[in-house]
């Protein structure tokens, strides 16, 4: 595995790579990595001749600085899961090597950015997107791989690539499950033993929730999830939300759209974790008839 910390060296080097046509996927992530990063880098090492990982914790897109600095940072152990899956190139830079100069650059993702994760964290979304715009610009990958778990992040970068008329295919990769159905997140080191033991609620309430949909209309749902999270003690909710899976909107009725997903945020004191389900699909309905 080549390790690279400079943007020159990062760009020379995948060019020759480009050069003598080799394709190149991408993972780009923030570090702390564990089983769900490393799924994504193996369906990337399938599909690809080149396996590129980045290693950088974004700070413009944290809207609290206490949450950027508790952030877990360990590049010697993600070093060794890397190996674990034969990264080809891994990308470490700096803030400095990033961010040279003052950013000034802000995205409009319309009603995309502005619903969930961008009403509640103001600037989040511009800080995700311009980051990912310049890894897009140094390794120039054919197909870049993100997970589910971070749906809107993954819909905004979508969007993104859309907006900017990049020439790359954005994968999306299910999300990956601890054996008790908790999301794996790089946050998830940060749980003490009991909030570790009282985390997979937010799964099976979300498993719940689906089982509903069948008799129960979604503000039946939607206040059942909400009443269960606000009456455990271990959760604070931030929101549960039912919206459509492609614009993220919010839907008031199961024959409204095609598709429906609900997302929750809930904080365990000083760690947020974030979910979501697929509660409706109508694409087999609306084929048949």
């Amino acid at each position: 595995m080549k390790v690279f910390s400079k943007i020159s060296e990062t760009t020379s080097f995948l060019q020759e790579q480009r050069n003598i046509g080799k394709t190149i996927g991408f993972v780009p992530t923030m570090g702390a990595l564990h089983e769900g990063h490393l799924a994504l880098m193996q369906q990337a090492k399938e599909e690809n001749d080149l396996l590129v990982v980045s290693v950088f914790v974004n700070p413009i897109q944290f809207n609290k600085s206490s949450d950027l600095e508790k952030y877990p940072r360990n590049l010697e152990q993600d070093k060794k899961l890397l190996e674990r899956v034969k990264c080809d190139i891994l990308f470490a830079p700096t803030v400095e090597e990033m961010y040279p100069e003052p950013i000034i650059k802000e995205y409009d993702f319309g009603m995309l950015g502005k619903v969930m994760e961008g009403a509640n964290r103001p600037g989040h979304f511009n800080g995700v997107a311009i980051v990912v715009k310049k890894l897009f610009d140094i390794t120039i990958p054919n197909k870049a791989y993100f997970g589910e778990k971070d749906f809107q992040q993954l819909a905004i970068i979508k969007k993104l690539v859309a907006m900017e008329h990049l020439n790359l295919e954005i994968v999306p990769c299910p999300i990956v499950r601890e054996f008790d159905g908790l999301a794996m997140s790089s946050r998830n080191e940060r749980l003490t033993a009991q909030q570790r033991k009282n985390a997979p609620f937010i799964y099976k309430t979300l498993q719940q929730a689906l089982k509903m949909t069948a008799s129960k209309s979604v503000m039946e749902v939607k206040s059942w999830v909400e009443n269960e999270f606000n009456s455990n003690d271990a959760f604070g909710l931030e929101y549960f939300e039912v919206g459509d899976a492609v614009d993220l909107q919010q839907v008031k009725d199961w024959k409204g759209t095609k598709n429906i997903m609900g997302f929750v945020v809930a904080n365990m004191r000083n760690v947020r974790l974030i979910d979501n389900i697929r509660l409706f699909n109508n694409f087999a309905d609306s084929n048949n008839g």
